[in-house]
């Protein structure tokens, strides 16, 4: 979406908050022996809590409040037995509707002890992201935030999966532009709009460059041994540094 008014600014930065509380609140909660489905039920409630649907379950119909992510698991995790074990690396994904806005957003942390490469995935990772921010201005070509991304991925020595990327997102949890890539892909001749909603999310592994759909028919998965991080914001397109509608609390 386009924001048009105050109400539409207002009803992308409150959703935005809400999935950004959540989304804090399950990644402080990670420990060992805690299940996937315990998480899970936290941040179901902390939504419920605050009069906000989970954009998954009313969009597809998905198993689950929120995706929930382990070591071999990239994306789409769905909640369930899975006991998280000390030097796991998770990922929370949270995405809500909240009086007809969307935000997604989502966040990857490492149980301790936390190995050099894992630290070092999620780092880089993070960086991805906030380096793709800086690109994500009116005018600019999306492939820009995708050559970012990548740029970042080189230089610590990951790769970037080119198969999941960021969206817009704002009446719905999926909007056009669809497909913003984790890479440069020079093909791509869109330019961003003013006041343009966007999801950026980047994904960067230790060795796969692309997913697939494990048995479950939700879970995406790489190579066994593959490790992925991913960070993600919801962001509101200006002339200059965008509006960042899913920070954390303490960084508003």
């Amino acid at each position: 979406m386009t924001i048009e008014n105050q109400d539409d600014m207002n009803g992308v930065l409150n959703a935005g908050q809400v999935v950004a509380y959540v989304r804090d609140k399950m990644l402080s909660a990670i420990e060992p022996g805690i299940t996937t489905m315990e998480l899970d039920a936290l941040g179901g409630s902390l939504l419920d809590r605050m009069g906000a649907r989970s954009a998954p379950r009313i969009t597809y119909d998905f198993p689950g409040s929120t995706c929930i992510s382990v070591n071999e698991e990239a994306a789409h995790g769905i909640p369930g037995p899975r006991i998280i074990q000390a030097g796991d690396i998770v990922n929370v994904d949270v995405s809500a509707e909240l009086d007809g806005y969307f935000a997604d957003t989502g966040g990857t942390i490492v149980v301790p002890p936390i190995s050099d490469v894992k630290a070092r995935l999620c780092h880089a990772t993070q960086l991805a992201l906030d380096n793709a921010m800086h690109e994500a201005r009116a005018g600019a070509p999306v492939n820009r935030i995708g050559h970012a991304i990548e740029q970042i991925a080189k230089t610590h020595g990951f790769q970037t999966v080119r198969n999941v990327g960021g969206h817009g997102i704002g009446r719905s949890l999926h909007e056009e532009p669809e497909g913003i890539s984790g890479y440069f892909n020079r093909n791509d001749q869109r330019r961003l709009k003013l006041g343009q909603v966007i999801a950026i999310e980047p994904f960067l592994s230790t060795r796969s460059t692309h997913l697939i759909e494990a048995k479950d028919g939700w879970t995406l998965i790489a190579h066994p041994e593959n490790l992925t991080a991913q960070f993600e914001h919801t962001v509101i397109v200006t002339r200059g540094a965008p509006i960042i509608a899913t920070l954390s609390a303490d960084a508003r």
